[in-house]
């Protein structure tokens, strides 16, 4: 007797048809001026799925999706997930030396693309990945094909699973890495599963969900998609993050949730809107993917009330290893507001020393995390996958304490790792670009405190003999890795130094580097 599905639990494909299936003529996606009920978008989905099927795209096929906010991006992850795909983001700001390494290294067989903006990217990449063999375009381009014509040919039908198992890979996310070689985190439809039901388990949605997508559709929002079509809610999404269209958006359609990462909640608040918004029917601001700033978090807290959910991941285990909920946003406790909550029970947790022993109480070690939500790997990075998983537990880099309550607070990295707005900068790749200028000796790339971006990518350079150090090079360095890297990367500011500190054994110091600037900090993350 085969038991080999007995004990399967649904999988993403499954939930998204239960989602899609238990709604009709509700609306589910508000863009712009164009509103899809849940009928529309289920039937968009199947059309899409036979489209990917009519070009040979199914169960393992990568495919890459850059884009901007538009409602064919939705449709096409649920159509992705339904024929098996795996899928894979690419940053809309990223360059295309950074876009080519991923297609390369993810092996992906097709481009999906925005052909408003993305045309002549898409064909320049094809070109530099010959492996990529299908461009399919949210409509009319000159150099891909019509996704969307070719979608249209097809009669919508009942969508139905694919064939896959729980430790099948569902996507592959490039997330850098402190060598120069972005990483490949290959999650499965088990880390995807386990995700949602801790979400669906322990995040404060509203029962009247109304859901504001500030952020990338094709990246962080995608993890709302099943909590929302779950209950029954629909996705109000914006195509340009601005403070007044926020606020405009709230107002009119009487949101009641919405997911920040804190540098978009700075500027919310730093409008001259801020005082005289009605943020009246919103119950739950969703934020995370860098540390947010205790003091403006309380001025928030200040005007709008409670209504403020964190949540702590990243890609190797995402979104739910810890959260703090709203009552727990407690003004009265201020100190608090510097937690990123109580790990989550379904995740289990340890604060482990150098040496893979848990830290006596009250003590910092690294965060180190195991179970369900844990990725499968890192592509092609044997060695890589063994180092993040050694002693049997997911090693996040982060440093981590608990306080007395439980309430765990990061307070330093094991990694270079940068987080500018929530956004991850990796120093070692800025480093590359910089030290091939012909003026720069010698340079180290740190992450120094900014409040407005939590972190500010900064470059300390040591100049060859002769060269003018002033601000007309330092325009240049940062035009340099902008032009390499894409304006995430770019350094805020340059600092000139006649040497940078070393360790004992010859390499650049970057705990002393950041000291500097650090020393007035509470905490060395920011």
């Amino acid at each position: 007797m085969d038991t080999s599905r007995l004990y399967q639990p649904p999988l993403m494909p499954q939930l998204l048809i239960e989602g899609l299936n238990r709604h009709h003529d509700q609306p589910c996606l508000f863009l712009g001026d164009k509103v899809a009920t849940y009928r529309e978008v289920r039937e968009r989905t199947s059309q899409l799925v036979q489209a990917l099927q009519s070009v040979g795209l199914g169960k393992g096929s990568r495919i890459a999706v850059i884009s901007g906010n538009r409602p064919e991006v939705l449709a096409n992850i649920a159509a992705m997930q339904l024929n098996g795909c795996i899928g894979t983001p690419l940053h809309p700001l990223g360059s295309l030396d950074d876009h080519a390494y991923i297609l390369e290294a993810a092996e992906i067989d097709a481009l999906v693309f925005d052909p408003a903006t993305f045309d002549e990217h898409a064909a320049r990449l094809q070109a530099r990945v010959p492996g990529v063999k299908h461009l399919l375009a949210f409509g009319p381009s000159t150099h891909g094909r019509d996704y969307l014509a070719l979608a249209d040919g097809f009669t919508p039908q009942p969508l139905v699973a694919p064939d896959i198992n729980p430790e099948d890979i569902a996507s592959i996310n490039f997330t850098g890495g402190t060598t120069g070689r972005p990483k490949g985190v290959m999650s499965s439809y088990r880390v995807t599963s386990y995700m949602t039901q801790v979400q669906l388990a322990e995040w404060e949605f509203p029962d009247d969900l109304r859901m504001l997508i500030a952020t990338p559709l094709s990246h962080a929002a995608a993890a709302f998609f099943i909590p929302v079509l779950q209950k029954g809610g629909a996705f109000y999404v914006m195509q340009g993050f601005s403070p007044d269209a926020f606020f405009d958006m709230v107002q009119a359609h009487r949101i009641t949730a919405t997911m920040l990462v804190p540098v978009m909640l700075y500027f919310l608040l730093d409008s001259p809107r801020a005082q005289s918004a009605d943020m009246s029917s919103m119950q739950t601001i969703f934020y995370g993917a860098s540390p947010m700033s205790p003091a403006r978090l309380q001025q928030a807290i200040t005007l709008w009330g409670q209504v403020f959910y964190q949540f702590f991941g990243q890609s190797e285990a995402p979104m739910v290893v810890a959260n703090m909920r709203r009552k727990e946003h407690d003004l009265g406790r201020p100190q608090r507001l510097g937690a990123c909550g109580r790990p989550s029970p379904w995740v289990p947790l340890a604060l482990l020393d150098a040496d893979g022993k848990p830290v006596a109480a009250g003590e910092a070690g690294e965060i180190c995390v195991r179970g369900p939500l844990v990725m499968s790997g890192y592509k092609d990075m044997p060695e890589a996958t063994a180092e993040a998983f050694a002693g049997g537990w997911l090693h996040t880099g982060d440093i981590g304490r608990l306080d007395d309550e439980g309430f765990l607070y990061i307070v330093d990295r094991t990694k270079d790792m940068i987080v500018t707005g929530g956004f991850n900068v990796y120093p070692r790749e800025v480093e590359d670009v910089l030290s091939r200028h012909p003026a720069v000796q010698q340079v180290a790339v740190i992450g120094v405190p900014d409040a407005q971006w939590g972190e500010a990518v900064k470059a300390v350079v040591v100049v060859k003999s002769g060269i003018a150090a002033d601000a007309a090079l330092a325009a240049d360095l940062k035009q340099t890795v902008k032009d390499a890297k894409g304006s995430v990367q770019a350094p805020k500011s340059v600092d000139y130094v006649d040497a940078i500190p070393l360790t004992p054994v010859g390499k650049p110091d970057k705990k002393a580097l950041r000291a500097r600037y650090w020393s007035k900090e509470a905490r060395g993350v920011s």
